[in-house]
């Protein structure tokens, strides 16, 4: 009784927190897309992480070589407007995405890619192991995989399966069950790969290393509701709030993560 009064009362507080015009919207619809975006523009707090992400994944892309800067799922984001010149790509034909394609396919030459950045993606991508070996064979060496990822820490299993939709599972494999392109997804994929299975992960793609992998982030992106729920936090709280968050980064809800081709 007292775990169904539990169950309850969460799923009364995310249907208050829901926002309204992306009820009903198929999540795996191209549409979710431009409803997402327009939503990122008007969330102000969180805008500001986006802004905070983006200028993360230029500083660790500072020491790439030099040549073409690509940018997988670019989504509802806008790290353009940060790194100006980066090629924006889609699974799917929407908004002004420069390229189409599947991260697990790439329509680049070998050797000819200087980054490759990922914000949020990784942990939807099917087949990770092909996009890792796609990866490998388009990036120079020096060249980096720069991504922004849900992470496991205990206070993220807490966030991430009672607040979030998608799947967060600790044992799974590498392979994503279900064919849904835009939904199927395990949060907690990216710690599996590069932190769980690294004797695996080194095995198996010896081209690449991982450099960089630091969690972050515990509170700020819970307080801004995300692109699927309403803000928590105004955003002019941001800059006074983002210090004091920095002193609790250990506990993070997300990592940064650089590869390096070597």
């Amino acid at each position: 009784m007292k775990q169904t009064r539990k169950a309850h009362n969460l799923s009364l507080l995310k249907r208050t927190l829901d926002i309204p015009e992306l009820r009903g919207v198929d999540l795996d619809s191209p549409t979710i897309i431009p409803l997402r975006a327009a939503l990122v523009q008007r969330k102000r707090f969180l805008r500001h992480i986006y802004c905070d992400w983006y200028r993360r994944m230029a500083n660790a892309a500072a020491s790439a070589p030099p040549g073409p800067r690509v940018e997988i799922g670019s989504g509802p984001g806008f790290l353009k407007t940060i790194v100006p010149g980066v090629i924006t790509s889609e699974l799917v034909c929407v908004g002004s995405v420069d390229l189409v394609f599947s991260c697990e396919s790439m329509p680049f030459a070998s050797n000819s890619l200087s980054v490759l950045f990922l914000q949020n993606v990784f942990h939807h991508v099917p087949h990770p192991a092909l996009f890792l070996q796609e990866a490998a064979r388009c990036l120079r060496i020096g060249g980096r995989i720069v991504m922004i990822e849900p992470y496991n820490t205990p206070w993220s299993r807490i966030v991430w399966k009672r607040l979030h939709h998608e799947a967060f599972e600790v044992e799974a494999g590498w392979e994503l069950p279900g064919s849904t392109p835009l939904s199927t997804a395990n949060g907690a994929l990216p710690w599996i790969v590069f932190e769980r299975d690294r004797a695996l992960f080194d095995q198996n793609f010896p081209q690449l290393r991982v450099t960089h992998l630091r969690p972050f982030m515990p509170l700020s992106y819970l307080l801004s509701g995300g692109v699927s729920m309403r803000s928590l936090a105004p955003g002019f709280f941001y800059p006074a709030w983002r210090p004091v968050e920095s002193l609790l980064d250990r506990l993070g809800l997300f990592a940064e993560i650089h590869l390096t081709r070597v």
